[in-house]
């Protein structure tokens, strides 16, 4: 099925949905536990199969999967997280600005106890961001307030030969093994920045109102920045440029958002996405289906599942996949043939990785997927879930094929 008038595409991802068996689910992962009508019926009437969007050599972040997905190969084009939530966030980089994602993070007695600062809200985090650049920022370094615990560091002129650990690889283990070094000579600056920064934030957000607040309500406080994900600006080839499709991304968080934006992808905001399991899944729906008036492809990026995972949390994982198969999926459908969009619309599910409610942090596995609708042939797959996707008809695809094969054609020369 061509893209264009005759054909329209929507991608649902959620975010790292796949598991492994869980314990509290009688052995079960969250996705084989939770009631999943619709995506198991999209399985049986379409095609599934296991697709590697992490490719080998590559750390298992969301954007290495995410630019997989969109046929980027991350070996190649892989700007980071800072870069890509600047893009979304509207801030322009001049060719020798480094940019990082920049967590709130909670430490205590030497380990990383919390990520995400207890999932603070972007209200309070925006009053400590802005009282850490009353203080460190100057005319080369400063941080800009994003969402929730997300928020972005630039630094002009620092390079980015650096290494730096996501916090939510190291959720309970001692911190100080991996603070942010350099890999070779040129990024020392750059590094004796970034912790001579992180050490400065610690007695500003020790001792700000916010974090009073927090402790006395019993919230984790969030304790340092911490600094990751280093890299400059690209510059990528569209998603029109190289699929001939006019693409639109809906998601609550910046990373994705700035895929879109580099891939020249239109980005739709809806108002109660949250990033978290709560979020506006009818939104999303409603938002995905109009959007196909304007769009050829619409990628839709679920949150929820992945932060679930990160919570080690099983059971609200399951519920959120749940939520996921009835409130947004099964709503789009319902949508889509309410307008007449059934018979020429293409559906792909898949997480982009594995995040494990055990380990608390992503996996590199090989993800299941299906795809379903126009010029699909159905292959009958009894369930959607990481066991029957083993024996799917698909087979084992490269995550950088995968958007050749929804659409249907090849990719222009990356």
């Amino acid at each position: 099925m061509a893209p264009g008038a005759e054909g329209k595409f929507l991608l649902f991802v959620l975010d790292g949905m796949a598991d492994r068996p869980c314990p509290e689910l009688g052995g079960r992962t969250p996705l084989e536990a939770a009631p999943t009508p619709v995506m198991d019926r999209l399985a049986r009437e379409g095609a599934v199969g296991l697709l590697r969007t992490i490719p080998e050599g590559c750390a298992p972040g969301s954007e290495v999967a995410n630019l997989a997905i969109l046929a980027y190969d991350p070996r190649v084009i892989n700007p980071g997280r800072g870069v890509l939530e600047a893009a979304s966030m509207g801030i322009a980089l001049g060719p020798r600005t480094l940019a990082l994602r920049a967590n709130l993070v909670t430490l205590e007695d030497g380990r990383m106890a919390d990520h995400s600062a207890g999932h603070i809200a972007s209200e309070e985090a925006r009053e400590l961001i802005e009282a850490l650049n009353a203080r460190l920022a100057t005319a080369e370094t400063r941080l800009h307030p994003g969402v929730s615990y997300r928020h972005l560091l630039t630094i002009e002129g620092g390079s980015a030969a650096l290494a730096c650990t996501p916090p939510h690889d190291i959720l309970g283990r001692e911190f100080a093994p991996h603070l942010p070094r350099a890999t070779a000579p040129e990024g020392e600056a750059a590094c004796a920045l970034l912790l001579r920064l992180m050490a400065a934030s610690q007695p500003i957000l020790r001792d700000h109102p916010v974090n009073a607040r927090r402790r006395g309500a019993g919230k984790p406080p969030a304790a340092s920045i911490w600094p990751w994900s280093p890299g400059t600006a690209p510059r990528i080839p569209s998603l029109s440029e190289r699929f001939g499709v006019r693409g639109a991304v809906i998601s609550a968080v910046d990373l994705i958002r700035g895929i879109g934006v580099l891939a020249g992808m239109r980005v739709i905001a809806v108002p109660g996405a949250t990033g978290m399991p709560d979020t506006d899944y009818e939104g999303k729906a409603d938002a995905a289906v109009a959007a196909l008036d304007e769009s050829d492809l619409v990628y839709v990026h679920v949150e929820g599942t992945d932060e679930a995972g990160h919570m080690g949390d099983p059971a609200l994982k399951a519920r959120a996949i749940e939520w996921c198969d009835r409130r947004l999926i099964g709503r789009a459908l319902a949508l889509l043939a309410a307008r007449g969009l059934i018979a020429r619309t293409r559906i792909a599910v898949l997480p982009d990785h594995f995040t494990p409610c055990a380990l608390r942090t992503h996996d590199p596995a090989p993800v299941p997927f299906l795809i379903w609708g126009a010029g699909t042939a159905p292959a009958g797959t009894a369930a959607f879930n990481e066991t029957a996707a083993r024996e799917g008809s698909l087979g084992l695809r490269e995550g950088i094929d995968f958007m050749g094969l929804l659409l249907g054609r090849e990719a222009r020369p990356r």
